[in-house]
């Protein structure tokens, strides 16, 4: 039985796919911040990777809005440094060593990186009624898709490194936000949680032994217009 590591693995798409590897057959290890395990901590990482090689490595976890409100929804001229400093840290510097520990213990094996539709395009202001998204979410983002470039070139041939960016996904958001989102999206509606399971383990399994590198949009044609 494969064993895959999936950090973030309690949130909405964190414990979906957790759900659907698990019916695939693999052995799936949850690490998630609710759970005490703090990604930011180096010496835990470096430790809990040594002592639990796995086959695979998915990488679900981040700081956004819905998750820390002690951030908000600030405008670019009032957001703290700080606060921008703790995007960073979090979805770009915990990532580099979560991702850098996992390769060191394994000889080989797949990264599947998860970046953002806000990573590529900036947020529109439009969709959050005059509000903004925090910078800092955007940028970590689009960081993290030249992270897996090069993590990729560098790890290749023996650990592979790709990025899945998704869309919005359907979470009983308003129906405004929904109107207005699916209108937006040449699909016409919002990602069904679970749509992004499969790429997921397409990525994990020998059908993808020969991709690396890459980038892969399961937005709906959000970024296509």
């Amino acid at each position: 039985m494969k064993k895959v590591i999936i950090t973030g693995n309690k949130g909405l798409i964190g414990s979906s796919v957790m759900s659907y590897l698990a019916g695939c057959g693999y052995d799936c290890i949850g690490l998630d911040y609710v759970d005490g395990h703090d990604l930011t901590d180096e010496e835990y990482v470096k430790s809990f990777f040594k002592e639990n090689p796995a086959d695979g490595l998915v990488n679900l976890f981040a700081l956004n809005h819905h998750i820390d409100s002690n951030i908000g929804k600030s405008t670019l001229w009032t957001i703290s440094l700080d606060s921008f400093k703790k995007y960073m840290d979090i979805n770009l510097t915990a990532l580099l060593s979560v991702c850098r520990e996992y390769a060191r213990w394994n000889a080989s094996g797949s990264i599947i990186n998860f970046s953002s539709t806000y990573g590529v395009d900036s947020p529109r202001k439009d969709l959050y009624d005059g509000e903004e998204k925090h910078i800092g979410y955007s940028v970590s983002k689009a960081g993290v898709l030249m992270l897996t470039k090069h993590l990729a070139t560098h790890l290749a041939p023996d650990v592979r490194v790709n990025c899945i960016i998704p869309g919005g996904v359907f979470n009983n958001q308003g129906d405004d936000f929904i109107e207005k989102y699916s209108k937006l999206t040449p699909m016409g509606r919002m990602m069904n949680n679970g749509e992004l399971s499969g790429m997921v383990e397409f990525l994990l399994s020998e059908k993808s032994s020969y991709v690396t590198g890459a980038e892969f949009k399961v937005d709906g044609g959000w970024t296509a217009w």
